[in-house]
């Protein structure tokens, strides 16, 4: 039997390491700009067309490569930053395992131009698909310009998965500002499409946010400083009115490389408890300086994943600096031990006999006894007698109408006897409301339990998306068109699903500096806050991955239904709640909501007979 195992060609082995590294063309741009950083660049400038689909180039004015280096930078797990396996942990630089640009040259078109800043000639390559197509001396300046076109040009499949243009540029836009924030010594620039996304000079830490998210939250930064043996932590929490819907605006980095961690979030997330919503996200930039010994940050691929020797204890440190932040700005009341002066304090000597104070009052007082006081305050004659007709009525009405209120004091067994049992009500009185949350009705099959927040959420999907059917959704023009700002990142998803928001009868429009003005709104949702419910649109567009070609108006849909249904403790007439049961029980849907939770449930005759054996 012939032998079956053997190695895989370079070619088809770096296109399986590209899978692993390069994901998207956001993966490019980090690490493009992570060599560029690494090279010693004090200034990079990101290009762009069509999200990185046709072109992703970096340039940089660092200390470049020779000939020899610029050809050996393209081979698997080549790096100038390890020579033995110690020097995994002592690692600061961005990029270190070397796969990277042979990654990337396994699948795409690549051409790198570079030259050292003592050389007089630069080095010019072009790469396709793993293969070197040629290689020449080249005038240039010192630096790289490395270019990156048809990225999985040779991977038909991958290019395929690849999402809209505005979704893919979104993570470009995500992946740029993780590298600019933690770097701000370093003048970044970003272009899409030869429109200029970013111009971001040197600057400070404090500064560069601001540049970044908006000016909107200069006002909500506070600094955060801890000092200890372990770790250093330094950066900027927010206020808890800077708290918002939406995730985006938090970012953790261990020796200015960004990294995602759970558990420190919790961290973070802890020492805000009772100070904002549990739906809400604090924003935070938080640096942890910590000796390279002391973490792993080789166990993932793009190592944005990281390991500390000792979470517990950085979990702890980290969630008292950010309280103790909170505390020095007054977020969180607190003693102020350094007030000046003498604050005077009563001291009780011995036993004093403590008394309460004692108050002279008349309890018989009738301020209106006087007859000058009923005419000074226009109190009429005989003003006792103004409810008796209204009594006599209320107690014939009882007395002659078929539903009687029972309870258990006034009710004996012999008169339980003499009830009616054939009771002919209108058919609002079959609705009862319990805790202002819930409907009961009697069926034939026993009594039925409908949720009511729940069912107006399915009543009003079903209309959004019967609306968007045949294009008639009305919008209700807002008195005071309301004017909001979003960070880069989230005016580029408003602008890839405004035409849809439009089609929900939003009157949107967008000006300059990523804000937009709001003009109008649907109908149904005509008394709620504008600014949140754009909140949570893009956190579900962002949580979901939606698909803006085919998934966007049923998830709009979604949002709009549960952000304009009724409260849950909200109460409802007779006549309201015969409507919503009417409506609900004309849905094709009316079981469960458009996420599928209960919005029926009955409760059967048998279950009641069990409950009075």
């Amino acid at each position: 039997m012939a032998d079956t195992i053997q190695l895989l060609p370079d070619s088809v082995a770096n296109q399986i390491a590209a899978g692993e590294v390069i994901q998207r063309p956001a993966s490019l741009v980090k690490e493009l700009m992570e060599n560029a950083i690494d090279a010693g660049a004090n200034e990079i400038c990101v290009t762009i067309k069509d999200a990185g689909r046709t072109l992703v180039q970096v340039v940089d004015n660092g200390c470049g490569m020779s000939e020899t280096d610029a050809r050996m930078s393209f081979e698997r797990h080549a790096t100038s930053k390890i020579k033995c396996a110690s020097d995994l942990f002592s690692i600061r630089t961005m990029g270190f395992r070397g796969e990277a640009l042979a990654s990337i040259a396994a699948v795409a078109h690549v051409e790198l131009i570079t030259k050292k800043r003592d050389a007089e000639l630069g080095t010019k390559i072009v790469i396709s698909a793993s293969k070197v197509e040629s290689q020449v001396i080249t005038a240039c300046s010192e630096g790289c310009c490395l270019s990156v076109k048809n990225l999985f040009f040779n991977i038909p499949a991958r290019r395929r998965f690849l999402k809209s243009n505005a979704t893919e540029e979104r993570h470009i836009i995500n992946e740029f500002q993780r590298v600019v924030i933690a770097n701000p010594q370093i003048y970044f620039k970003l272009f899409n499409n030869d429109l200029s996304l970013y111009n971001l000079p040197v600057s400070n830490v404090k500064q560069r946010i601001i540049n970044i998210v908006g000016k909107q939250i200069s006002s909500h930064l506070i600094p955060i400083e801890v000092n200890t043996t372990i770790v250093k932590i330094t950066g900027f929490i927010g206020t808890p009115q800077g708290a918002k819907k939406t995730a985006g605006d938090q970012f953790f980095f261990v020796n200015s490389r960004f990294m995602k961690h759970p558990y420190l979030h919790k961290a973070v997330v802890a020492a805000y408890s009772k100070l904002i919503p549990s739906d809400t996200f604090p924003p935070y930039f938080i640096f942890f300086d910590v000796n390279p010994e002391l973490i792993d940050i080789n166990i993932h691929p793009t190592k944005t994943e990281i390991k500390f020797e000792d979470e517990i204890a950085i979990w702890k440190i980290l969630n008292a600096g950010i309280r103790e932040s909170l505390g020095k700005f007054n977020v969180v009341p607190s003693i102020d031990f350094d007030t000046e002066g003498m604050i005077d304090i009563p001291v009780l000597r011995g036993k004093p006999e403590v008394s309460p104070p004692h108050i002279n009052y008349n309890p018989d007082y009738d301020p209106f006894d006087n007859p000058k006081d009923r005419q000074r305050y226009g109190v009429p004659k005989k003003w006792e007698t103004l409810y008796d007709t209204f009594l006599s009525a209320k107690n014939e009405y009882r007395n002659n109408n078929d539903s009687v209120i029972l309870s258990s004091k006034s009710i004996g067994n012999e008169n339980l006897q003499q009830l009616p049992l054939n009771i002919e009500q209108p058919l609002q009185s079959l609705f009862f409301q319990i805790k202002n949350r819930y409907i009961l009705m009697p069926v034939k099959s026993g009594l039925m339990i409908i949720d009511q927040r729940r069912a107006h959420e399915r009543i009003l999907f079903e209309r959004f998306m019967s609306s968007i059917q045949n294009n008639r959704i009305a919008s209700q023009l807002l008195l005071f068109p309301e004017t909001i700002s979003f960070n880069l990142e989230n005016s580029v998803l408003i602008n890839e699903i405004e035409e849809d928001l439009k089609i929900f009868g939003f009157d949107i429009h967008p000006l300059e500096n990523d804000t937009f003005i709001i003009k109008g709104v649907p109908v149904d949702l005509s008394n709620i806050n504008v600014a949140t419910l754009l909140d949570e649109i893009i956190e579900t567009y962002k949580s979901r991955e939606i698909n803006a070609e085919t998934e966007i108006k049923e998830e709009l849909a979604m949002v709009l239904a549960k952000k304009g249904c009724l409260n849950s403790n909200e109460h409802l007439t007779p006549e309201d709640m015969s409507s919503l049961v009417n409506q609900l029980f004309r849905c094709q849907k009316p079981k469960f909501t458009p996420t599928g939770k209960t919005i029926i449930s009955i409760f059967s005759n048998e279950e009641l007979e069990i409950r009075f054996k």
